[in-house]
């Protein structure tokens, strides 16, 4: 069935370039959104090389643009970095970083110097390379499905090598950030992740592809296959979206579920998979972003669209644009395309197609299509700033002028925010937190309100008032408890207030709670999450007995979030289940076999067992993989006082006081270890 199109492909071709006839198809005006075939659950996606058979042309240009060369294959012909000069310093982790070839591989090397020898080294493979090279190449590593971020990144614009974005500062996660769903749905094609896991995946596309604008292609193909024809120039072909046809706001949205950056909450029962190009896209996620007052020459790298929709450019426009009938409405708007060919390389665009979209109505003379402000004033205040009157020269420096984004270093962007340029007296008036804006909602529930500020306040910014904001929205009354259960306990655990958390679980009914509520395993983990932050208010209360069945549960839910998994394990050792214990530390390392924590704790295991041998063993891996996890160095001292190789026990003693000068148990200790020796 997937290649049967191929016998038919002189019809396929014939159909999709013939503008005239009319077919089998169904015609329609453009009206009625709900009509497209490609929404149905029956509808499937085929691929770019599908649709390379009959719009190769577009094929072609479109594989050169930022989203054709977002995400592949670590290879020399994908990287844009220059590796003469390929070694960082992070001061905060005392470590260097260094990327090489070593033949078609590309590699991260993590060292750290002591008067210029190598005290620590730790060589890891590229298996991928994300961003177009516009602006950065970023690093992903694969580890049995896994995917984590790397500590290199090359930002294209400066030509230079640094810590990738959030890593500064002291926030080196080294080899283990994440990279889940909603960094990959946006990055690169729809990827095939495990349900169950934070950062598993099965396979993953090479970039962006056709049917994140178009939709699944198979109905469309399968109906061109049969000789059928539409008119496109007439009519609307409901087998598949064309964003051109589709009125402006939904056309935005195709824009907007990736130029959107910002804290995104997925509406009850949805993923980052359901969105469909023509569909509304707040009927599926609410994206929200802190407001500021005295702020507005700030912004993030993927904002283009929120700042795009602030201009008084696209609001005046989209004024006459959504009442209009045509067949394409976005021509009598300002939105993205009108400046940006999604098949075409913004590299390989002229300037003057940006100025162009200006002059349509800032034009000196003539006629416009829309009277923005006086032409006269227009004219006098452009010549009066040097621009010929006849030509406004290039619009985009002055409106859209490029500065840093807030999130991205070493990075330039125009902000999308067209305006009159900015003086500095507005820029020195003091910055104001207002609050959570919905950047394409208007009015969002509570309950999705209430999750963007938990989840403002866990993934972004540990600010109290974000909690108190949540809280705010959350009944705790009896009957909406099905509602609001999991948000409450995420609440209260954020202020580890784990008594509070354990009321809560009780004032609903933990039984039921646990035997018929937490049943849903998602691709958000909500369920799993709530079971594990019970588990971990009872262990923080000290009743590890009553922890143990709520990690059980998270790890039913979710069982390849290893966290989760690493937490059971623990639990088991603390109820004195040893073997079960064992049992779920050796299943958690085969899974994922770089997981520092487990094998920490696998080791102190074999410690307890007075297994030396084996402990050491399971020691030393973990510190081939991060020579100062201080739980780990801890141990590592235990077992050097019981081996008596005091010696030893002082050089990591030494070291955590380097790391934490302020651990007055190691100083201790180290006193101790000094006078005995």
């Amino acid at each position: 069935m997937k290649y049967f199109f191929l016998i038919g492909i002189f019809f396929i071709m014939l159909a999709c370039h013939t503008p005239e006839g009319g077919g089998t198809a169904q015609h329609h005006e453009v009206k009625d959104t709900l009509l497209y075939l490609n929404h149905a659950d029956s509808a499937h996606y085929v691929g770019i090389q599908t649709c390379a058979l009959c719009h190769q042309d577009i094929y072609q240009t479109f594989i050169n643009t930022g989203m054709g060369r977002s995400f592949d294959v670590a290879s020399r012909s994908k990287s844009a970095a220059d590796f003469s000069q390929h070694v960082i310093y992070d001061s905060f982790s005392d470590m260097h970083y260094s990327a090489s070839w070593s033949h078609d591989s590309l590699q991260i090397t993590e060292f750290r110097l002591d008067k210029r020898d190598t005290v620590f080294s730790r060589t890891e493979t590229v298996n991928y390379i994300i961003g177009s090279g516009q602006h950065t190449n970023s690093h992903i590593q694969r580890v049995n499905g896994y995917l984590n971020q790397m500590p290199m990144t090359f930002y294209t614009q400066k030509k230079q090598w640094d810590l990738p974005p959030g890593f500064e500062n002291g926030m080196n996660s080294h080899f283990n950030r994440k990279i889940g769903l909603e960094c990959m749905s946006c990055h690169n094609a729809y990827p095939d992740f495990v349900l169950g896991s934070e950062n598993k995946f099965n396979a993953v596309p090479q970039g962006i592809n056709c049917e994140r604008c178009h939709g699944p292609g198979s109905i469309h193909v399968a109906q061109r296959s049969t000789g059928s024809k539409i008119d496109t120039s007439r009519y609307i072909d409901y087998s598949i979206v064309n964003p051109a046809k589709l009125p402006v706001d939904l056309q935005f949205d195709i824009c907007q579920r990736c130029h959107l950056q910002g804290n995104s909450i997925l509406k009850e029962g949805k993923s980052f998979y359901d969105f469909k190009p023509g569909m509304k896209l707040s009927n599926y996620m609410t994206v929200f972003l802190p407001k500021y007052a005295h702020a507005d020459d700030e912004f993030i790298m993927a904002s283009h669209a929120d700042r795009l929709k602030q201009s008084q450019c696209f609001i005046r426009s989209y004024e006459k644009a959504s009442k209009s009938t045509a067949l394409k409405p976005y021509k009598e708007a300002l939105t993205c395309v009108t400046c940006h060919n999604p098949h075409v390389s913004v590299r390989e665009t002229n300037k003057e197609v940006f100025n162009d979209a200006c002059r349509k109505c800032h034009s000196t003379g003539g006629a416009s299509t829309l009277s923005c402000s006086d032409k006269n004033v227009v004219a006098a205040s452009h010549a009066k700033q040097g621009h010929a009157q006849a030509n406004l020269m290039n619009c985009v420096s002055c409106h859209m002028p490029k500065s840093g984004s807030i999130d991205i270093p070493h990075v330039t962007v125009h902000d999308h925010y067209i305006r009159k340029p900015v003086n500095a007296q507005e820029k020195q008036a003091l910055k104001t937190f207002i609050g959570l804006y919905a950047i394409n909602e208007k009015n969002p529930d509570k309950l999705t309100k209430a999750r963007a500020y938990l989840n403002q306040y866990e993934k972004f910014d540990m600010k109290a008032m974000y909690l108190d904001s949540a809280r705010a929205l959350l009944s705790d009354k009896k009957q909406d408890l099905d509602k609001t259960i999991c948000l409450l306990v995420q609440w209260a655990f954020c202020k580890q207030d784990y008594a509070k958390v354990i009321q809560y679980a009780g004032q609903f009914g933990e039984d039921a709670l646990y035997k018929d509520y937490l049943q849903k395993k998602s691709y958000d983990n909500a369920h799993a999450w709530t079971a594990y932050r019970i588990g971990e208010s009872y262990n923080g209360t000290g009743n590890a007995a009553a922890a143990l069945r709520w990690f059980q549960k998270a790890v039913e839910l979710a069982p390849y979030y290893m966290e989760f998994r690493n937490k059971l394990a623990t639990c088991y050792a603390m109820n004195n289940r040893l073997a079960d214990a064992e049992k779920e530390y050796l299943a958690l390392l085969k899974e994922y076999p770089k997981h520092v924590s487990a094998l920490t704790n696998m080791g102190y295991m074999k410690f307890t067992q007075h297994k030396l041998i084996e402990c050491e063993q399971y020691y030393n891996r973990a510190l081939k993989l991060d020579p100062d996890y201080v739980p780990l160095l801890m141990k590592c001292v235990d077992l050097y006082i019981v081996k008596q190789q005091y010696a030893e026990a002082s050089k990591v003693l030494t070291h955590m006081i380097k790391l934490d000068p302020g651990n007055q148990a190691a100083r201790m200790m180290l006193g101790k270890l000094n006078t005995k020796g």
